[in-house]
C-alpha cells in the first residue's frame, strides 16, 4: 500500500460523496426532530451542539483515515485469497450478505466489550455522557473509541475476506443507521416496536442512553437486533420513550466542552 494510493483513496469523490451523504441526512434528521420530536428540546439539546460537532469533525476525519486503510488493505488481502470468502468463492450477493452479518456482529461484539472493560468504557462514556440525545449525538465519539471500533472491524473484515465493497456498504449502512437510532423523533409506538425486532430503531435505541446501568448495558445492537435476543441483552423498545439521558457526574457545562470530553477518558473514573 502506497501513500500515493492511500491519499488517492481515503480522498477519493466517493469519499466525500459519503461523508456529503452523512451531512446531508444530518440535516434532515434535524428538520424531522423539529416537527415531530420525541421530546421536547431543553437547554442541552442547544448547548452540546458545539462539543459534538467538534467531535463528530474528529470522527469523520479518523473515518477517512482508517476507511480508507482498510479498503485497500482488504483489497490486497483478496488479490492474495486470504480470508474465508475467497476460500469459499460464494455467489457475489451472498458473500455480500454474510459479509454485513459478520461485520454487524463484530459491532455487537465490541459494543458489549466497551461496557464490560473498564479501560474501554472510559472512551466510549464520552459519547454517553450526553444529556440531550438527539442526531447530533450519533457521531459524538472520541477518537480513542474510533481507533478501537477500526481496529476490531479490521480483523474481522481480513479474517472474513470481506470484500472492498462489503466493507464500504457495511460502513456506509453503519453510518446511516447512527443517525437514524439517534435521531430526537416520534415514530408510531407501533410501528417503532415492530420495526425493533429487526433493526435498532430510534426508541429501542433510546434505552442504550439510559441512565440507569440495567438499561444503559442492554440494546447494543448496531443495525440487527437479533444480536442483542440472541444474547439476551434485549429491553423492549417502548422503554426508550421515558429514559432520561446522560450518565450522572456529568450534568454541568465544564463537563460537556469539546476539550473535557477528549480528556475524560484520562480522568480518575
Amino acid at each position: 500500500m502506497t501513500l500515493d494510493a492511500f491519499f488517492a483513496t481515503a480522498l477519493s469523490p466517493s469519499a466525500f460523496a459519503s461523508i456529503a451523504l452523512l451531512l446531508t441526512l444530518i440535516a434532515l434528521a434535524a428538520a424531522i426532530e423539529f416537527v415531530i420530536p420525541l421530546h421536547a428540546r431543553n437547554r442541552w439539546n442547544s448547548a452540546h451542539l458545539v462539543p459534538n460537532f467538534a467531535l463528530s469533525t474528529i470522527y469523520l476525519a479518523v473515518n477517512l483515515f482508517f476507511t480508507a486503510a482498510i479498503v485497500l488493505a482488504l483489497a490486497a488481502l483478496q488479490q492474495a485469497g486470504f480470508g474465508l470468502f475467497n476460500a469459499l468463492a460464494l455467489d457475489p450477493l451472498l458473500e455480500l450478505a454474510f459479509a454485513v452479518l459478520i461485520l454487524d456482529f463484530q459491532a455487537y461484539g465490541v459494543h458489549v466489550a466497551m461496557h464490560e472493560s473498564r479501560a474501554m468504557w472510559r472512551f466510549h462514556r464520552v459519547h454517553h455522557t450526553d444529556p440531550a440525545v438527539d442526531v447530533t449525538t450519533a457521531l459524538r465519539q472520541h477518537p480513542g473509541e474510533s481507533v478501537i471500533r477500526f481496529l476490531s472491524i479490521a480483523v474481522f473484515a481480513a479474517a472474513s475476506g470481506a470484500s472492498p465493497e462489503a466493507f464500504a456498504l457495511y460502513r456506509l449502512l453503519s453510518g446511516v443507521q447512527a443517525l437514524s437510532e439517534h435521531a430526537n423523533v416520534r415514530l408510531p409506538l407501533r410501528l417503532d416496536t415492530a420495526l425493533s425486532w429487526l433493526i435498532a430503531t430510534p426508541n429501542y435505541h433510546k434505552v442504550h442512553h439510559s441512565r440507569a446501568r440495567g438499561e444503559t448495558d442492554t440494546n447494543y445492537a448496531n443495525i440487527l437486533t437479533v444480536w442483542d435476543r440472541l444474547f439476551l441483552t434485549a429491553t423492549p423498545a417502548h422503554r426508550g420513550c421515558s429514559v432520561s439521558y446522560g450518565l450522572d457526574g456529568f450534568d454541568d457545562r465544564e463537563s460537556q466542552t469539546a476539550r473535557a470530553l477528549l480528556a475524560l477518558p484520562f480522568r480518575t473514573a
